[in-house]
């Protein structure tokens, strides 16, 4: 049976009994920062386990990519020295949410096994929970299994309830015991049964895991029962299918073995037991999947995990001999194995291809200057790679640590880890050395105690009466009033002034009362919940704590603000839609002049691009629809469809921001009323600021306008220059630079052949030295190229010879100099140039044959350069 034939009947055979089919989810947990990767096949289901999320069924069954290769769980380093450890792997699982429960839950897995994937009954061997008598009954007399086939296994984890066959979400919550289904591949294979001394062997190997949540475990331990028992079952895929085609190691089934004979094509190998093209295959399958949910290389978190796992797999590549690139080209017949039953996987393939293809394209310039590294520091250094050779291989070359680690243990070698962890602990501290941090606003711990939030009223009025200041902050401490000309910042109770938050900048205005003006320069988010105006007092009386002011924005640059902030919400979704939902917002910074903004992309944007982004976004202000802007829980803006932005928190209550059809996105910022408010939207410049980090700078409105002016102003100048009416301005300067490239090869054509006739009268008028032809001339007109070929031509000429050549250009000396034959056992170039530049006011050196120098004293330069025959005699 194929694995994808597999997939469809788990799927098919739990959908017959009732179950609702629910996609895999992201490898990338949703709102669930405990989790780097989706690990396992509960992770989607965690808050529906904790009573948090309600779906709309009781049972539900499931085939959920999963990753191991980061964090807690971690198999990265046994993938490619062992049968069934993977990076990536698909977990069948089904699933009741207080429906059905043990009897259900054995019944349906034992004949699925047994008569759907028809596995001898006699081959398999379950265990349970060594209190769990309900379990161990159903399996001995409704399911039928002999009691010496049924093993019971007690806390072997050192605590209570520490059992491979209890399970638990954490310290705390749903918990339950669990049955464990093990496949026995016979006497011929070394090991023993779950639970006994030899259990790690490869006789016995777990296949499924159903467990049981029917106690809710209290902080001191104890166990309560769950008003609603819920069921959670997991089957390994690859595990599955190896027992199902009949061979022992996963890298031996279809799926595998179909990427593996693709690896070796790609690699030369045809040795397909060859451990290097397993850690290729398993690794186009991690690979792959992360770009695919968002994931791109990085230097930090998943980006960095998943830039360790291509340089794994490029790694072995250049093991088996490949010196280009070749990793990406395993992604189309990746698509031909899972692409039916991922179909994303086959939607992104070109963008997935892409950024494999850059990544290795990058990795691969230092890949062997680093192999080359590591042999040197492996051949001095014993048993053990030093901690500073391994940084060096990463700061230098990009290796990950644990590469260098799987290099060493490829070799026998260990890698001193402590002094790796030494040496980065040495570079964060010069990094934090180097910067200079200063928080713009700190509320003192006294003063945020005393005060309630800030209200802010900038959503609907841009000036407010009577606003009561609260608290004075100078210098970072907490004080009663302000002088005239002292700077600090004021907390008032209630303001319309937006503090920086979410990439749009703080707002401007004044603060003003009888006695005298506070000009707020920036406001700022203070402890959170408190806004910060930062300014400096002008009056005739001290401003003190409890005065009332007068709030007032500055209106026309929270405008200018307002509509770079809405147009930037309208640049990410046609980011998404022309580039592909891999888009995601790193960054913003939202000013009157312009926005800045920072997306996940792998490679520059083409200029097509980049006009089909302004464009999109253009029509969308055209279009001008209404920016409805709506307060409501979280879960229910999700629901809602809106997108939740790079770096924000959000609370339990959001607003969400919705653009006509086009966009829609929590933000708590600022924004039009209609897209139309926009204006105009032009885009200034596009570059990379990190790996994988793309940068759309662009402005809008008046400074959009502004901008398209300043371009026509230019174009015109432009165009006047080229005595051009505007429209044949390209083609004319075409013209031009055609002309000056025909005319700078009549330039070096005429040069060329100056220097061949100088050349020629100079040869004939050479000193001769001891048997050593001297050459000293100054030629007019010669760049410092014809000089060096008038010098090799020389060279040729003459023989035995020394050649210096000068040429005198706006004051400034340029001089070459040629030694050839047995002269350079009399003298050398370097040598020649050296005394004459000094004599010269400069300096010079070079080869033994050939040096260049130069100097600025062109009035002595005659009678140096006659002096050069006798100097040479001198040596």
């Amino acid at each position: 049976m194929k694995t994808s034939e597999i997939r469809s009947a788990f799927l098919d055979f739990f959908r017959t009994r009732g179950h609702t089919i629910v996609p895999s989810s992201s490898l990338v947990p949703a709102s669930d920062p405990t989790l780097m990767f989706t690990n396992s096949g509960m992770v989607q289901f965690k808050n529906v386990f904790l009573g948090s999320e309600k779906p709309g069924y009781v049972r539900a069954a499931d085939v959920q990519r999963c990753l191991r290769a980061g964090g807690k769980h971690n198999d990265l380093d046994q993938v490619g020295y062992t049968a069934r450890h993977h990076t990536f792997f698909e977990m069948l699982g089904n699933w009741s949410f207080g429906d059905y429960f043990k009897h259900e839950a054995i019944g349906w897995a034992w004949e699925l096994l047994t008569q759907v994937f028809r596995l001898p009954p006699e081959r398999l061997t379950v265990t349970v929970y060594h209190t769990d008598d309900e379990a161990f009954a159903i399996w001995r007399d409704e399911i039928g299994v002999p009691v010496e086939r049924i093993i019971r296994i007690g806390d072997n984890k050192g605590a209570s309830f520490a059992s491979d066959n209890f399970w638990q979400m954490a310290d705390t919550g749903p918990c339950g015991p669990c049955t464990e289904i093990f496949y026995d591949h016979g006497a011929h294979i070394a090991g023993g049964p779950p639970g006994s001394p030899d259990e790690d062997g490869d006789r016995y190997i777990e296949i499924w895991n159903l467990v049981f949540m029917q106690f809710d475990r209290a902080p001191d331990g104890t166990l309560s029962p769950l008003p609603a028992p819920c069921v959670d079952t997991g089957m390994g895929l690859e595990r599955l299918a190896a027992i199902l085609q009949h061979v022992h190691s996963n890298y031996e089934i279809d799926l595998f073995a179909h990427l593996i004979r693709v690896a070796g094509e790609l690699t030369g190998t045809s040795d397909l037991a060859n451990k290097s093209l397993r850690v290729i295959a398993d690794h186009i399958r991690a690979c792959s999947f992360l770009i695919v949910d968002g994931v791109l290389p990085s230097n930090e978190g998943r980006g960095y995990v998943l830039r360790r796992i291509i340089r794994r797999a490029l790694r072995h590549g250049w093991m088996l001999g490949v010196r280009g690139d070749f990793f990406w080209k395993m992604v189309a017949p990746l698509v031909a194995e899972m692409g039916e039953a991922y179909p994303e996987l086959k939607e992104k393939q070109a963008f997935v291809e892409d950024a494999l293809r850059t990544e290795e394209q990058r990795f691969g310039e230092t890949l062997e200057h680093g192999m080359r590294l590591f042999d040197e520091a492996a051949a001095k250094s014993g048993k053990t790679i030093p901690g500073v050779e391994a940084f060096r291989l990463y700061d230098t070359y990009g290796f990950p640590v644990d590469l260098t680690a799987d290099i060493a243990r490829e070799r026998g070698l260990d890698v001193d880890m402590a002094g790796f962890e030494q040496a980065m602990n040495e570079q964060r501290e010069r990094a934090r050395a180097a910067g200079k941090f200063e928080a713009k606003g700190q509320m003192p711990a006294e003063l945020a105690s005393q005060l309630p939030p800030t209200e802010f009223l900038g959503y609907e009025a841009l000036e407010s009466r009577g606003s009561k200041v609260l608290g004075i902050v100078r210098g970072g401490r907490h004080v009663d009033q302000l002088g005239e000309g002292e700077e600090g910042l004021l907390i008032l109770d209630r303001t319309p002034f937006y503090a920086e938050s979410g990439g749009q900048v703080g707002d401007t205005g004044t603060l003003s009362r009888a006695s005298g003006r506070f000009e707020v320069g920036d406001t700022l988010k203070m402890g959170g919940v408190f806004f910060g105006h930062a300014g400096t007092w002008h009056g005739d009386q001290p401003l003190r704590a409890g005065d009332a002011v007068d709030a007032s924005v500055d209106a026309s640059r929270r405008q200018a603000i307002v509509l770079n902030h809405s147009a930037t919400h309208l640049l990410h979704a046609a980011l998404r839609k022309v580039l592909g939902t891999h888009v995601t917002q790193k960054g913003s910074l939202v000013a009157p002049e312009r926005l800045r903004f920072d997306f996940s992309h792998h490679k520059p944007m083409s200029h097509d691009e980049l006009a089909r982004v302004e464009a999109m976004v253009n029509a969308e202000v055209r279009r001008n629809a209404v920016a409805e802007v709506r307060s409501m829980g979280y879960d229910q803006a999700i629901e809602f469809g809106a997108m939740a932005l790079f770096g924000e928190k959000y609370g339990d209550e959001v607003r969400v921001l919705k653009m006509g059809d086009f966009s829609t996105e929590l933000c708590g910022g600022t924004h039009v009323g209609r897209t139309g408010d926009i204006g105009l939207f032009k885009i200034v410049s596009e570059a990379g600021v990190a790996s994988g980090v793309r940068r759309i700078e662009a402005v809008t409105g008046a400074n959009a306008l502004a901008y398209v002016a300043d371009g026509e102003r230019r174009l015109g100048e432009f165009s006047q220059l080229l005595s051009s009416s505007g429209d044949d301005a390209v083609e004319k300067l075409r013209q031009l630079f055609d002309r000056q490239k025909k005319l700078e090869r009549e330039l070096e054509s005429l040069r060329s052949k100056a220097a061949g006739s100088a050349t020629a009268d100079l040869a004939g008028s050479a000193k001769e030295v001891d048997g050593i032809k001297v050459v000293a001339a100054r030629l007019e007109g010669l760049d410092a190229k014809s000089l060096r070929d008038s010098v090799d031509q020389l060279k040729q000429q003459l023989g035995d010879c020394v050649v210096l050549l000068a040429g005198a250009v706006d004051g400034k000396v340029s001089l070459i100099a040629g030694v050839h034959g047995k002269a350079l056992a009399r003298v050398k170039a370097g040598e020649v140039v050296a005394c004459v530049a000094a004599q010269i006011g400069g300096k010079g050196g070079g080869r033994p044959d050939m040096a260049q120098g130069g100097g600025s004293d062109v009035a002595d330069l005659p009678a140096i350069l006659a002096g050069l025959a006798d100097w040479v005699s001198s040596r």
